[in-house]
């Protein structure tokens, strides 16, 4: 269908031009009501049939390939005729149109088409949001343009001539007083503010706030809700002096008033056509500027005040079966970030330079045949090895100026599962299943840790390396804690990556014993998958403990571990079937021996101690990462559509309600205006939301996938801080 002077089809609503790989949406401005009532008085553009035909055959040449044929259907760029298109331009004049419009498109060569071109795509615009032609041409002049107005009337008519409105409210923007963000505050943030993917460098995913209390939770009611991209959200916001950045599905953010809801700017990205967009888990702040990874493999730096694009670097090539489904890590102007994927050569970590965007440094997660760690992939050559996805975003400590990453583990297990024994050559595959103490600097590795060596489950040491203070050989020590699938908990030194301890969780029954001074996990070899036989075994793939973050309370030395109990069948396919590892096998899901159908479970466990406190179970599979806070209080999600308030001391659950769909984002807790509030984003679609309904098939989630952040309060005569 292409399209007409007179046929309009739905539109989504954005605000954009007509092109540019990242449009700007400079939505909904506080101000506008106000700066409507200023603008000059101008007349009402006029344009004749013959300039409009001219602007539809250039529209279909150089603009509907990404805006859509009928202008509001375009998988690459924003709409450009509706209500949000026409209120945004309403109160401009068309030369501003006009000057966006040419800066902009096309967009390998803005401003190529010529004055007449231009003026005519104009009048192409104007009868395409519902302007009639007339007998006077729109002059291809930039001084007279500028004296006209688009001439559509706004939704419902628009305002009744003559009228002047009462004084519009002036209404406080959280940006016009924001601070740039500085090291110390990433550093030390301020108790409100939830800086990073975990909200500290340590990835602890607490907060210092306690308004909210054992004492009022169950108070807990909605303060506002913001509507999502509708897709999968595993994002977790950043929020920063009353101002909240969201990720949306489909490469867009959201810039909102914390403590309203209101929309202050919005930014989406214009994906290539081969591109599909994918989920993202974080997004940084440092200075001026948000940092944000795109399903094109590209980062992008956003100004904080409005959401245009200051700079934009390549990561990676589209089409090299790789993507960014983490986050960015920034620490000492260094803007960290990982791929993931089945890349030949295995997936990369990459710093760019946070002021211009420019490379510093690549990190190989699998080292080439000629590098340190090399010779562990059983002899394969380098352009066989994949894997070594960094899934989520990384740690950081200041102390020792090291950033911690944990690439996972790969699909193609098969050419690692048997030794060569050739001299030198292991099969250990570094540096899958491991954690990678980094300099931000320049990239280079101070020290690994390998967790596991040579996975053959897909069990992966993938997650969130939180760095703690914890009694080492009776002195207190920096360490770095952290917990594959198999919910079991390595600690190493900081400063040296030396092996400290392990914790089983006692949810595994692939590995036999650990190296009390080696930290080397035994292996069950029955259970090793590739004989030809089905293997049980615990966890399930998707983990006793996923991606979904642990919290951890630095006053009490309690970490909270949302877990899956389920465990997988590991079963042989057929020749020439495809299996989900390359030792031909696929996983199915099961419940564990025994099972009382209780799925879902939380686990608080004392690092100091090595110490289980208490263990909450339901029926429901846990779907979100952990939040505990200073208030005594421990929240999560589950595939129920519940989130969950407990009580970080006993376990006993003291909150709860139901959101619109699966919650599978962790849940964050900031201030705005003098109050605390938690928020949690629902957007099913991800994992841990898909692969453990079968277990429990009374649970019906909307077939309607709606993606929505939920922000919660407590009334101000209940919140101990108001």
């Amino acid at each position: 269908m292409t399209p007409s002077r007179r046929s309009i089809m739905r539109w989504r609503t954005a605000v954009g031009v007509l092109a540019g790989t990242a449009v700007w949406l400079g939505a909904l401005d506080l101000s506008a009501p106000a700066a409507a009532a200023q603008q000059p008085e101008r007349e009402p553009a006029t344009y004749t049939a013959d300039q409009a035909d001219a602007g539809l055959a250039a529209y279909r040449q150089h603009c509907a390939s990404c805006h859509g044929e009928n202008l509001d259907d375009g998988p690459f760029a924003p709409p450009l005729r509706g209500i949000v298109f026409r209120e945004k331009w309403r109160v401009r004049s068309v030369e501003a149109l006009y000057t966006e419009t040419e800066s902009t498109m096309p967009q390998d060569r803005p401003g190529s088409l010529g004055i007449e071109t231009y003026v005519a795509l104009m009048a192409f615009l104007l009868q395409e949001n519902g302007v009639e032609p007339g007998s006077d041409e729109l002059p291809a002049d930039i001084d007279v343009l500028a004296t006209l107005a688009p001439g559509w009337r706004s939704q419902g008519g628009g305002l009744s001539a003559g009228v002047v409105l009462p004084p519009v409210p002036v209404r406080r923007n959280p940006l016009d007083g924001i601070r740039p963000v500085t090291d110390a505050m990433l550093q030390n943030p301020d108790p409100g503010d939830w800086l990073l993917w975990r909200r500290t460098y340590d990835a602890a995913g607490y907060s210092p706030l306690d308004a909210i209390d054992k004492t009022n939770v169950d108070d807990l009611r909605l303060a506002w809700s913001w509507a999502l991209p509708g897709g999968p959200n595993e994002s977790t916001p950043v929020v920063h002096d009353g101002v909240l950045f969201v990720h949306g599905y489909g490469d867009e953010v959201h810039a909102l008033d914390a403590a309203s809801g209101d929309l202050l700017w919005e930014y989406a990205r214009r994906l290539p056509r081969d591109v599909a967009p994918s989920l993202k888990r974080g997004l940084s702040i440092y200075g001026e500027r948000l940092y944000v990874p795109t399903s094109d493999l590209h980062v992008v730096a956003l100004d904080v005040r409005t959401g245009t694009v200051v700079w934009e670097t390549a990561v990676g090539q589209p089409g090299a079966r790789t993507r960014m489904t983490g986050g960015t890590l920034v620490a000492g102007g260094t803007v960290m970030v990982g791929t993931t994927g089945r890349a030949e050569g295995g997936n990369h970590i990459v710093g760019l330079d946070a002021e211009t965007g420019a490379e510093r440094w690549r990190f190989h997660t699998i080292p080439p045949p000629d590098a340190p760690g090399g010779n562990s992939w059983n002899g394969l050559p380098y352009e066989k090895r994949n894997g070594g996805s960094v899934w989520i975003p990384g740690s950081y400590d200041p102390v020792h100026n090291l950033a911690f990453f944990g690439p996972g583990n790969t699909y193609d297990t098969a050419p690692l599962r048997n030794p060569v024994h050739q001299e030198g050559i292991t099969n250990d595959g570094l540096y899958l299943d491991t954690t990678l103490a980094l300099s931000p600097d320049t990239g280079e590795l101070a020290w690994h840790f390998q967790h596991q060596a040579n996975g053959q489950w897909d069990l992966d040491w993938a997650f969130e390396r939180q760095v703690v203070e914890l009694p080492v050989r009776g002195v207190p020590t920096s360490v770095v804690v952290t917990a594959g699938k198999q919910a079991i908990f390595d600690i190493v030194e900081t400063e040296s990556g030396r092996y400290v301890s392990s914790i089983d969780l006692g949810l595994q029954n692939g590995i036999t014993a650990i190296n009390p001074t080696t930290g080397e996990k035994l292996v069950d070899p029955r259970l090793i998958p590739g004989d030809g036989e089905t293997k049980m075994v615990c966890p399930h793939v998707g983990g006793g403990r996923s991606w979904a973050p642990t919290a951890y309370d630095p006053q009490t030395k309690i970490v909270y571990v949302p877990i899956i109990e389920a465990c997988m069948d590991m079963v042989p396919v057929a020749e020439g079937e495809r299996g989900s590892l390359s030792t031909g096998v696929r996983w199915t899901v099961r419940p564990r021996p025994e099972s009382d159908g209780n799925y879902g479970r939380v686990e608080a466990v004392n690092l100091e101690t090595q110490e289980t406190v208490w263990i909450a179970r339901q029926r429901a599979p846990q779907t979100t990462g952990a939040l505990v806070t200073a208030g005594g209080l421990l929240f999560a999600g589950s595939l129920d559509r519940r989130l969950s308030a407990y009580d970080a001391a006993t376990g006993e659950r003291l909150w709860a309600t139901r959101l619109n769909d699966v919650p599978n984002a962790p849940p964050i807790s900031f201030a705005a205006g003098g109050r605390q509030y938690v928020a949690a984003i629902s957007g099913a679609g991800g994992y841990l939301t898909g692969a453990y309904s079968v277990m429990a098939p009374e649970i019906r989630n909307p077939t309607d996938r709606a993606a929505t952040l939920w922000v919660f309060e407590v009334p101000r005569n209940r919140n101990n801080a108001n």
